[in-house]
Parts: C-alpha cells; sequence; structure tokens
C-alpha cells in the first residue's frame, strides 16, 4: 500500500554521476548495427539491471505532426533495419502510414547507455510477419485477435469477452491464423545515436549519420555509407 503521508520526493533532487567508460570514435565499427549488436548483447548479459533490453520507445507523429511515443518490444534487427509487430489499426500504424518517419530509444538506464534511432518505416513481408506469429504463445496469438488496438473499449469485461471466445474456437494446441490487420513494420535507420554516459554530465554522443553518396567518412577513414559525427552534451 501506498504512504500517502511520505513526503514528494522533488525530481530537482535526483541526481545520478555516471561513473561508466567513455565511447570513442576509435572503438566503433563502420556500421551501426554491428555497434547495436555489441551494446545489445552486453544489455542482454546483464539482466538483472536490464529487465528488457529490446523494449523500446517508439514515437511517431500524425500528418499534422502532432507526436506520440509508447514502450514496444524489438523482434528482430539486421542489417536492414529494427523490426517490431503491431495491430495495423492501432494509432501508432495509422500514424506510420501518414507519416512514416519515426524514432526509437532504446533506454539501458542501468547501463547509462541509451540508443536512439531515427529513420522511416514500412511494412515487413506478409511471410514474414507470418512466420514470426508461429514463434508467439497461443495466448498472445489469440490476444492479437481479440484487441483493436488504439479503439475505445466500453469496459475490460468486453475485452475479456472477446478473448474468451476465441479461446474457445481455438483451444490450445489449435493453429491460430495470423490476423491480416496485424503484422511488422521495418524501421530502417537514417540516423543512429549511441549515447554513453559520463561525470559531471560530459556524456559521450557518437551519431551515425547515413550518407547519400557513399561518401568516405566512416570510423577509421575507412569508406562507406555512414559518417560519425561527435555531439556535444
Amino acid at each position: 500500500m501506498t504512504d500517502s503521508s511520505a513526503p514528494l520526493p522533488e525530481p530537482a533532487d535526483m541526481r545520478e554521476q555516471y561513473v561508466t567508460g567513455g565511447l570513442s570514435e576509435a572503438e566503433l565499427p563502420a556500421e551501426p548495427m554491428d555497434q547495436f549488436a555489441l551494446w545489445f548483447k552486453e544489455a542482454a548479459r546483464d539482466g538483472d539491471a536490464v529487465p528488457e533490453p529490446n523494449a523500446m520507445v517508439v514515437s511517431t507523429a500524425d500528418e499534422t505532426g502532432r507526436p506520440s511515443s509508447r514502450t514496444v518490444l524489438l523482434k528482430g534487427f539486421d542489417d536492414r533495419g529494427f523490426v517490431f509487430f503491431t495491430n495495423y489499426g492501432s494509432r501508432k500504424a495509422r500514424e506510420l502510414t501518414a507519416n512514416p518517419y519515426v524514432s526509437l530509444l532504446f533506454p539501458w538506464h542501468a547501463m547509462a547507455r541509451q540508443v536512439i534511432v531515427s529513420g522511416t518505416a514500412e511494412r515487413v513481408a506478409r511471410e514474414e510477419t507470418v512466420a514470426y506469429f508461429r514463434t508467439r504463445p497461443h495466448g498472445s496469438q489469440l490476444g492479437a485477435w481479440a484487441s483493436a488496438q488504439s479503439s475505445v473499449l466500453t469496459s475490460r469485461a468486453e475485452l475479456d469477452r472477446a478473448y474468451a471466445d476465441l479461446a474457445s474456437r481455438y483451444p490450445e494446441g489449435e493453429q491460430v491464423p495470423a490476423p491480416p490487420h496485424w503484422g511488422g513494420f521495418r524501421v530502417t535507420p537514417l540516423t543512429v545515436e549511441f549515447w554513453q554516459g559520463r561525470t559531471d554530465r560530459l556524456h559521450d554522443r557518437l551519431r551515425y549519420v547515413r550518407t547519400e553518396d557513399g561518401e568516405s567518412g566512416g570510423p577509421g577513414g575507412s569508406g562507406g555509407s555512414w559518417r560519425v559525427e561527435r555531439l556535444s552534451p
């Protein structure tokens, strides 16, 4: 039970001094996805400190520029980008259809790290959606059908009834078809920033920026489709 008599914490007094190591240009591989894979592996290995390293904040905007954000689970990444799945009728999916620009934020606070991605999103191929859907737990498969994500419910009971109806139609062990209104988005990055906390708020911020002409400028002077720039904290 919450102690209502306890004094209200003062946000301005909350400070954390980051004493982790730094991040230098010399450490970075030529491709941002290689650096992401390295940090993701470290975050996943430290499971107690970062309980869900694949949790990311997905920020979208509608056609008028009004933003919205929510936490979504990353379900795959490779050289092509970052993949997550959702109901195509949800707010984020509708906004991505109207405006494909998107931002992803991986908040690995326990490691004093963040990864910030900006890019564009497009739907994955249907066969990729179906293949992933088959790997989901049975209950999650039913949930994808039961929830008209982002729509207004009259009550919790309405959602529970929809789920119960589906559970009776598709009992455990019976294959659930992938909903036609549900699927994946792949975010193709245009920039990827790696943020490493440092003491006295003098953080390291190294950002990969995709180049249009394949100009030279990767770490160590190597050529490629990315250049790296250091941002002031």
